[in-house]
């Protein structure tokens, strides 16, 4: 995959992540900043140190240059940027390559897995879940 990265932008914070969200995106910006509102109140809720790793595969709307911005603003915000639309798996892939958390957890940019259940994910991994 690392030959497939166009390019990656990352401001990544001194100490190492407890947990990773990997999160692949395709065209997605209509729902992007409800995605990072809710994610970071779950997170700032939690007090845990993280890191988003957004992988935009390929998007043809303005995706990208949103996570690019995101990375630059924000520490906790890796963009990985695709040079063209290889599929789901493959962002995912991109995504896990590049986490750093002793956790990591894969959600979706639609919402369609809300950010809410970060904290039971948790709990169940803390009780020996994989």
């Amino acid at each position: 995959m690392q030959n497939q990265i166009l390019s990656q932008t990352s401001t990544a914070a001194e100490t190492t992540p407890i947990i990773s969200l990997v999160i692949p995106v395709f065209n997605e910006m209509e729902v992007l900043p409800l995605l990072f509102e809710r994610v970071r109140k779950v997170m700032h809720d939690l007090k845990l140190d993280y890191e988003m790793v957004m992988v935009d595969d390929g998007s043809k709307d303005s995706s990208a240059d949103f996570l690019i911005r995101q990375a630059q603003q924000d520490a906790c915000v890796r963009a990985v940027i695709l040079s063209r639309n290889f599929g789901k798996e493959a962002a995912l892939s991109a995504g896990l390559e590049q986490a750093q958390g002793e956790v990591i957890i894969v959600l979706d940019a639609d919402l369609q897995n809300p950010p809410e259940l970060i904290p039971d994910m948790l709990e169940k991994w803390r009780a020996g879940a994989d």
